[in-house]
């Protein structure tokens, strides 16, 4: 039996993004300087939009748990995961099912339970292996071919936040998890929010 992509998130625990193209709209910026050894290296800077930050906090508050699996390495997703609070942070994973593998294993969950959103080739064998394959409105067609669900917003321009308001409301947490979020006097949208910029 064919699950639709609403049954197939009914059941997901665990929400993992690809960075480039998925968070940030794909584009890599680079800034020369010459480090004191005398050779030139660069500073690499991304792009984020708040929407998804604001959504993972949501996210959290329905009870996901969230992360990333990128190719890249990067100082400056490092950063922005440490401020979305992130429970995984994969970086450097050319063979990102390896990762998505562990990461089931360490949450006690299976890949049927698991959504990833992915934008390129290299995060076919995690759609195809995982519960809900989430393509971005910008996704190459490959990925987009995969997909169960595609995002009516492109990557860096509220993808994420698509992404996660697709499961929570699947799941029926959507309103419940904003109701949460705007209660000023619930310790548990202050656990469950990400950092305030005072990096």
């Amino acid at each position: 039996m064919t699950l639709s992509a609403e049954e197939r998130a009914r059941r997901i625990q665990v929400l993992l993004f690809d960075v480039d193209g998925v968070l940030t709209d794909g584009q890599l910026f680079f800034l020369p300087q010459t480090g004191l050894d005398g050779h030139q290296h660069g500073l690499e800077f991304k792009g984020f939009t708040a929407h998804d930050g604001l959504g993972i906090t949501l996210a959290r508050l329905g009870g996901l748990r969230v992360g990333l699996i990128t190719k890249r390495e990067s100082a400056t997703v490092a950063l922005r995961a440490r401020d979305l609070k992130l429970e995984f942070i994969y970086q450097g994973q050319s063979h990102k099912l390896a990762a998505a593998q562990e990461i089931v294993a360490k949450a006690g969950c299976t890949l049927a339970e698991l959504a990833f959103v992915g934008d390129d080739v290299v995060d076919l064998p995690v759609m195809r292996a995982c519960g809900l394959a989430i393509a971005t409105a910008n996704a190459r067609p490959q990925a987009k071919a995969e997909a169960h669900y595609i995002t009516p917003n492109p990557g860096g321009q509220g993808a994420g936040r698509d992404a996660i308001e697709f499961i929570l409301a699947a799941q029926g947490k959507l309103d419940s998890a904003i109701a949460t979020f705007l209660d000023a006097d619930n310790p548990a949208a202050k656990a469950a929010d990400i950092g305030s910029g005072k990096m």
